[in-house]
């Protein structure tokens, strides 16, 4: 996709929906020896997304799995939207576009793998990061140049709002 198309579909972003492991993590499930889960998120991801909100654009996540750490951490950024243990992202997707009167090139969707499938084709700009399942990122309109849980959710972020002309209203430096 080149700059001008990814320009003006970035400049109609209103909800950025995520997934979480291979995406906002690298993927990984750490048990320690009393069955607590652990996951390890990039502090630059979280700053991605504060910016985003600052700017007025909402953020969700949409994940197949169910933990507390997500939730700790979703509360941490600000995200009140955090639907898991979802099996058919779709029907989320649905809600959520109703809920913040969004339409498909409002929203922008960030997966790795097959049951991202069909957020990925739907978003108006969708990306992958580039640890993604092969299929995530044949589908994806951008593969990042980071990799899931390693700054691949900042990158997009970034993206969003610089080519949506937000980048200057959230960290007060111009680009030019």
């Amino acid at each position: 996709m080149d700059k001008q198309e990814i320009q003006l579909r970035a400049s109609k972003i209103k909800l950025l929906i995520l997934d979480v492991d291979g995406v906002m993590t690298d993927g990984s499930i750490i048990l320690d020896n009393q069955g607590n889960e652990l996951k390890r998120f990039n502090v630059r991801d979280g700053h991605g997304i504060k910016m985003l909100n600052r700017a007025g654009i909402v953020t969700a996540i949409i994940t197949g799995r169910k933990s507390l750490v997500v939730e700790h951490r979703a509360k941490e950024l600000g995200i009140v939207d955090v639907h898991q243990k979802v099996f058919k992202k779709s029907e989320v997707y649905e809600g959520l576009l109703k809920k913040y009167n969004c339409t498909d090139e409002n929203a922008a969707f960030m997966g790795d793998d097959v049951v991202d499938q069909e957020l990925l084709k739907r978003a108006g700009l969708s990306a992958a990061p580039s640890d993604a399942h092969e299929m995530a990122s044949k589908l994806a309109d951008i593969v990042m140049e980071r990799a899931g849980g390693r700054g691949a959710v900042r990158e997009f972020t970034d993206l969003i709002l610089q080519h949506s002309g937000l980048w200057e209203k959230v960290s007060g430096e111009s680009l030019g």
